[in-house]
């Protein structure tokens, strides 16, 4: 396949990241420089000077524009060539590409494909985000040393988590419970796969029994929600036994509603910014909360980065297909789709 889908909207950065100064990060194996201008609008544009191809990240900002560290060509938000030192005309070809980008949920969305066909509303929803009741964690970033690919397959495979995870979500009375998969599209037009299952009757798992006052036995479940080609939303609810499992009874119980959004870096490297939201322990300190998800999410990094080494040596994505390999083989096959017109 194509190595990226680039008519989509990817987290570049989260708001607090981009500032006054020059911010360079690699995306769908294209180098991008970021800042704001005098009045907060933010920026982004190919980190590469078209006369010597110097990283633009190496300059500075006068004025709101980009002045080249090599030989101060400066570059206004436009990506146009406004100055050349030393001399009054401009080459048409002295101009640096532009990107759209919208400023959504705290993050930074980036457009690096047709700018044509760059919709704002094609942006996913982040489910409660601000709603009353509701506390929101974000601006948490991790590097993982795989591809986007193992990551998706591994964001839609409820069944790993009773292994890699045993020390905080895994729940071993899960093991044996099948997966049931859909595919659909959002209310925004955007294909996803839905993988999901209940457990109930069971012991919670470690880390709701931390955060819950169960008295007893428990139902969970876990929505494993991929919106291609990028995103990817968790819901999982841990809730008293024997309930009706409806939205009500629900957020009654302990409810979380996780985000993570993979920015390709190169073809086998990908930015994890990840994103929470709950409704419980609203007006606690999230310390420990965020230093749980981050192990939690470095197990997964540890686990598709060994996936990766190996694929890498053998040229296979795998040499055997299990019953649970439905949602993650639907995925990649769609991303596949998806970038073959590209």
């Amino acid at each position: 396949m194509e190595k990226f889908i680039r008519n989509a909207w990817y987290v570049a950065a989260w708001s607090k990241e981009i500032g006054n100064t020059l911010f360079s990060r690699r995306i769908l194996d294209e180098p991008v420089v970021m800042y704001r201008t005098s009045d907060g609008t933010p920026v982004a544009m190919l980190d590469r000077c078209p006369h010597k191809l110097t990283p633009l990240s190496l300059g500075r900002i006068i004025d709101d524009r980009v002045q080249c560290g090599y030989h101060g060509l400066e570059f206004d938000c436009s990506g146009k060539c406004v100055n050349v030192p030393g001399q009054d005309r401009i080459p048409l070809q002295a101009k640096a590409r532009t990107f759209p980008l919208v400023e959504r949920y705290n993050a930074l969305w980036i457009w690096m494909g047709d700018p044509e066909l760059a919709d704002p509303n094609r942006i996913i929803e982040v489910q409660r985000y601000n709603e009353p009741d509701w506390a929101v964690i974000d601006g948490q970033y991790q590097y993982h040393r795989t591809s986007y690919l193992n990551i998706a397959e591994n964001l839609v495979d409820p069944a790993h988590t009773t292994y890699v995870h045993r020390q905080t979500i895994g729940n071993p009375a899960a093991g044996e419970v099948p997966v049931t998969v859909e595919v659909n599209k959002d209310e925004r037009g955007n294909d996803y796969v839905l993988a999901y299952r209940w457990t109930n009757n069971a012991e919670p798992p470690p880390i709701d029994q931390k955060l819950g006052s169960f008295s007893g036995l428990t139902d969970r479940c876990q929505y494993y929600y991929y919106y291609l080609p990028c995103v990817s939303r968790v819901d999982v609810v841990t809730m008293e036994a024997g309930q009706e499992h409806s939205e009500e009874n629900k957020d009654k119980g302990l409810r979380a509603f996780s985000y993570k959004m993979l920015t390709p870096e190169t073809e086998n490297r990908t930015h994890f910014f990840w994103m929470h939201i709950r409704n419980f322990r609203i007006n606690e300190d999230v310390s420990t909360l965020i230093e749980g998800m981050n192990a939690t999410f470095q197990e997964d990094n540890e686990i598709s980065s060994a996936v990766q080494r190996e694929q890498e040596a053998t040229g296979d994505l795998q040499y055997a297909w299990l019953g649970i390999d439905v949602a993650p083989s639907r995925v990649r096959k769609m991303l596949e789709k998806m970038a073959s017109p590209e």
